[in-house]
Parts: C-alpha cells; sequence; structure tokens
C-alpha cells in the first residue's frame, strides 16, 4: 500500500487507490460532475495501555456501508441533536475548543459531542463523569486529568472537586440506553441528564482533520480525536455498522495495511502512523498538544488515467 517512503520513517506520501475508487473518480470526472457538500464529523481513536507501550481500538465497516470494508475508527457525522441539546460539561469550554478547531464554539460543542456520542454508541465508551449533585459513583481523575498514566486535556474539574470517569457501564440497563441514543428515541443530553452524568469533553484530544475527496459521492468533513480508554470501562462490539473488532499496537496495525491484511483509507492510515510515533501514552499525549486539528487534509487522487491511480498527500 505505502510507496514512497518506508512506514518507519513516518506517515507515507502516497497510497494504492482501491479500485470501487477509481471507478468513482472516472465517472465523476467524465459527467462533469459537482462536489457533495461535505457532512461534519467526528472520529474516536480509543486507546489502551498494553505491556509493550499502547493500542488502538480499530472497527471494519460492515460491506453494505460507505466505506464497507474498510477498518476505521468509531465516528460518525454530527447529528442535530449535538447542536440543539447541550449536556453538562466539564472540561475545556466550547469557546475553548472552538479556538482549537477553528470553529465557533456552538459548532465546537456539537462536534466535541458527537464525537462522544458516537464512541459510546459504537464501541460501549462512555466519557462522562457523575455531575457534582449526582448519586453515581465513578473512578476519580485529578485535576489534571490522568488517566490510565497520561495527561489528558484541560482541568478536568468539576464544581472545584476532581472530576470523575463513570465505570462499567456494559450492563443491560447502560445497553437498553446506548440502543435507545443509536436509534435516536433519545438524545445525548437527556440520557446524560437522566443518568446524572457530565460530559468529560477534557477526556478528548484533538488530533487532526480529514475532508473526503470531491469525487466521492458522500463525502465527510471529520474531526479526529484521540481518547484513553477510562478505567473500568471496556470496547464491546455492539454497533449494527461493524462486523469485526479489534485491538493492535498502532505499528502492528499499520504493518498489516501495508501487507494488505487490512483494508484502509489514508485517513486511518496515515493516522496509525502518526500515533504509532509515540513510545507510550504520556508521550502521545503531549504530541496532541503540539497538533493542527482546524487544517483540513483531503488526499488527491493522481494519474487517474493510469495503469496505478494513487492518492497523494501533499
Amino acid at each position: 500500500m505505502i510507496s514512497d517512503r518506508d512506514s518507519s520513517a513516518g506517515p507515507p506520501l502516497s497510497f494504492a487507490a482501491p479500485a470501487r475508487l477509481i471507478e468513482h473518480a472516472r465517472r465523476f470526472r467524465a459527467e462533469g460532475g459537482v462536489p457533495a457538500v461535505p457532512r461534519v464529523a467526528a472520529t474516536v481513536l480509543l486507546l489502551r495501555e498494553a505491556v509493550a507501550g499502547f493500542e488502538v481500538y480499530l472497527i471494519r465497516r460492515v460491506a453494505a456501508m460507505t466505506f464497507g470494508g474498510m477498518y476505521a475508527f468509531p465516528g460518525g457525522g454530527v447529528d442535530p441533536s449535538d447542536a440543539q441539546t447541550h449536556p453538562g460539561w466539564a472540561g475545556p469550554t466550547p469557546e475553548q475548543w472552538g479556538r482549537r478547531l477553528a470553529l465557533p464554539a456552538e459548532a465546537a460543542r456539537a462536534v466535541v459531542c458527537a464525537a462522544a456520542r458516537e464512541v459510546f454508541e459504537e464501541a460501549g465508551v462512555l466519557l462522562a463523569g457523575p455531575t457534582p449533585t449526582s448519586a453515581v459513583t465513578g473512578t476519580p481523575v485529578d485535576g489534571a486529568g490522568l488517566v490510565g498514566g497520561a495527561r489528558a486535556v484541560g482541568a478536568g474539574l468539576v464544581g472545584g472537586a476532581p472530576a470523575a470517569v463513570v465505570g462499567d457501564v456494559s450492563g443491560d440497563d447502560w445497553e437498553a440506553d446506548r440502543v435507545a441514543l443509536e436509534q435516536r428515541r433519545t438524545g445525548f443530553a437527556e440520557f446524560l441528564r437522566g443518568r446524572g452524568l457530565t460530559l468529560r469533553s477534557d477526556l478528548l484530544l484533538p488530533w487532526s482533520r480529514w475532508v473526503t475527496p470531491e469525487f466521492e459521492p458522500r463525502r465527510f468533513d471529520t474531526y479526529f480525536f484521540v481518547a484513553l480508554l477510562p478505567p473500568g470501562q471496556r470496547t464491546r462490539d455492539v454497533s449494527g455498522e461493524a462486523d469485526h473488532t479489534l485491538w493492535l499496537p498502532p505499528a502492528e496495525a499499520v504493518r498489516r495495511a501495508d501487507a494488505g491484511e487490512l483494508t484502509m483509507l489514508p485517513p486511518t492510515r496515515v493516522t496509525l502512523a502518526e500515533v504509532a510515533a509515540s513510545a507510550d501514552l504520556p508521550h502521545l499525549v503531549r504530541a496532541a498538544a503540539g497538533r493542527d486539528p482546524a487544517t483540513p487534509v483531503m488526499p488527491r487522487l493522481v494519474d487517474l488515467d493510469g495503469e496505478t491511480p494513487r492518492f497523494l498527500l501533499d
């Protein structure tokens, strides 16, 4: 899959393009297609400590979906409810997120809400903690947002006290709530409020922003985040949009992608290589602080009339 440089040297510059996408691009050009407006979306790299380094959670999209058969991270489009109803909030404010993502505060709030909602819907992981007046118990996380030995974004303070993260959310009652959320019978803010929980925005670390190429009929403007798996929680294969899940060290995922064992699009492959450059989670969190999560990256398909069209990253 990689051609221009070895994976150990960092993210590659070009990738072989899947035949299906080449067909889309050629048809788009031949018909004089007009690019679709990208839908704003959010995706989350869930990370956990391993014996050596750390691992990342990957899901394979079902064949019937857009980008079906591709390995990716949990995520999806921003839902109207993400912008219309505001959950309880801990961590950086929407205004601070807006400055980080180069978005108006309300738009930034919706993106962060979508990231937290999607990772719960697709992986069963909840980035939330009890409100100060709630009877819900959780794992304490100190004022610097320490989770799994790594430092998260923001103060992580609720009501002046160290914030906590809700623990195990795999029970039948939590699953019923997750399904109701997935089926849009309730909104994320209503769900959190009913559980006495507050969204922990400080547990999300902004990483990058990718836009689907113009020839694709369905396009996304996706904000990528990293998040450390909260103590006491575990991922669950609960999404109807995935047919396989796995935890892998990011460097191993890159190796398997380059060997053709895992099929993935450039944003996934590049992001895996970027996080693989960190030796451990504390190093990765420090790296996240210096990232540009606002400037979009859009792969270009070049040499479309040749024998081997390729995606190019400028």
